[in-house]
């Protein structure tokens, strides 16, 4: 907008100035043209008292001499009574224009070389003589060059002068319009509680009240969204404490205990939802360093939660890259949640005896979660993607997937779902690692071939 502002209004007094400057220079050379022209008059006229009293050549040659200089003057004598036309002085003009000028009686000015020349006829007794004056071009464009310069310097200070002017109402109309984009950028990047002054022009102003409006009312919509969450969380402690209290009276087999530490997690779980949507605030900066956990552990943890489950359906379970820690740039219970609801699938929407794989692969700018199966594979990988769709399957919100794609986008990684070397799917998981420019493109072979490499 600042820039469009200069640039309307340096067309806009461009335009002025060249209606404006292109006139006065031709009225000022039309004025040197004049003054040039009235000097030859006023030359000439010196000639006509002499004119008026004697003929004699010898002294009209002096009087000329004296009135003109450089050979710029000649007079020009009719024939007539016996006399032979006289011609005093440097004649430039061409006979056929002093003989019109002394047949019509008016004065004239003919184009000669090297400038002009003034015809200025003149009735005496012994006929009309016609003194002619020489003016040189130079006498004509005397100034000319001058003013002209004058006219341009004019013109392009005040070109200059209207840009900047427009420059500076520019930044005052762009300022506010900038801060209302850094605030729609901060609001969107999570920080609530940015808002924008009410200043500017009055359209500006309107539009930071109505954002400022938006953004108040974003925080309440969030607010009640989170108590609603807690509210609803809350709810859900009355049935697992019937659960808790019937997985206690099962017994001591492997099943019942696996249903315990089930319950007991899931109690954990809603807890911390309850706690989260009260008290946490939205994460507007990046995990400083030392944040985060080891994902080695948190998935020898989830694998041993899962091989139970696995080892009664006859499923082949193997894990790679787990035997040294990695860190990673994300809170533990997200990492826990996002393995869960990858495994979750395969047990959800595979059949019995179809093996998995989970591999975590340690780079210098990240670290990578690759979940494999078996199994039939998924036929529509960017509908599988897309939240709340889910693979179409009964009992699928479609909201597994998205939760570990937004964990790994938090970091600046991604997900991609393909096909795996075990015949089925592989969802791969990039997690970015905290102070790496991420690399979305180019890694999928790398990461490919490490893998065959630990298969072997």
């Amino acid at each position: 907008m600042r820039w469009a502002l200069v640039r309307v209004c340096l067309a806009v007094t461009t335009m002025v100035v060249v209606a404006f400057a292109v006139p006065l220079g031709l009225v000022v050379k039309e004025m040197a043209r004049d003054r040039a022209l009235s000097n030859a008059e006023r030359e000439a006229a010196v000639v006509v008292p002499a004119l008026s009293i004697t003929t004699d050549r010898d002294q009209l040659e002096r009087v000329v001499a004296s009135a003109g200089s450089d050979e710029g003057m000649a007079v020009h004598l009719p024939a007539g009574d016996g006399r032979t036309a006289v011609d005093l002085g440097r004649q430039r003009a061409a006979d056929a224009d002093i003989a019109a000028v002394r047949r019509l009686g008016r004065a004239s000015t003919t184009e000669v070389p090297g400038g002009s020349a003034l015809l200025q006829p003149v009735a005496l007794g012994l006929g009309t003589v016609v003194i002619e004056v020489y003016v040189p071009e130079s006498e004509v464009s005397n100034g000319v060059g001058t003013a002209w310069a004058v006219l341009a310097a004019v013109g392009a200070a005040l070109v200059v002068g209207s840009v900047a002017v427009a420059d500076r109402l520019g930044v005052r109309m762009v300022r506010p319009a900038r801060r209302l984009v850094e605030g729609a950028q901060e609001l969107g990047e999570g920080k609530l509680g940015a808002r924008v002054p009410e200043e500017g022009p009055s359209e500006l102003r309107l539009a930071a009240v109505a954002f400022n409006s938006m953004a108040d009312q974003v925080v309440q919509l969030l607010a009640n969204e989170r108590e609603l969450a807690a509210d609803l969380s809350h709810r859900l402690r009355t049935p697992l404490t019937v659960l808790r209290l019937n997985a206690a009276s099962l017994g001591d087999s492997p099943a019942a205990e696996q249903t315990r530490t089930a319950v007991a997690q899931l109690e954990r779980e809603v807890d911390t939802i309850i706690r989260t949507a009260r008290e946490a605030k939205p994460q507007t900066t990046a995990p400083g360093p030392g944040a985060g956990c080891d994902a080695a552990e948190v998935v020898r943890e989830r694998m041993a939660f899962w091989s139970a489950l696995a080892e009664d359906e006859g499923r082949k379970v193997r894990t790679a890259g787990v035997d040294r820690p990695v860190r990673v740039p994300v809170a533990r219970t997200e990492l826990a949640a996002a393995l869960d609801a990858l495994l979750g699938n395969v047990f959800r929407h595979t059949p019995e005896g179809t093996a998995f794989a989970v591999d975590v692969h340690n780079g210098e700018d990240a670290v990578i979660v690759l979940v494999s199966d078996a199994g039939p594979g998924i036929l529509d990988p960017e509908t599988a993607m897309a939240r709340g769709r889910g693979a179409g399957t009964p009992g699928s919100t479609g909201l597994g997937l998205d939760i570990v794609r937004r964990l790994a986008e938090s970091t600046g990684g991604d997900v991609r779902i393909g096909s795996s070397v075990l015949g089925g799917t592989e969802i791969r998981v990039w997690i970015q690692l905290a102070g790496t420019d991420p690399v979305r493109r180019g890694h999928r072979g790398s990461v490919r071939r490490r893998r065959r490499s630990a298969l072997r």
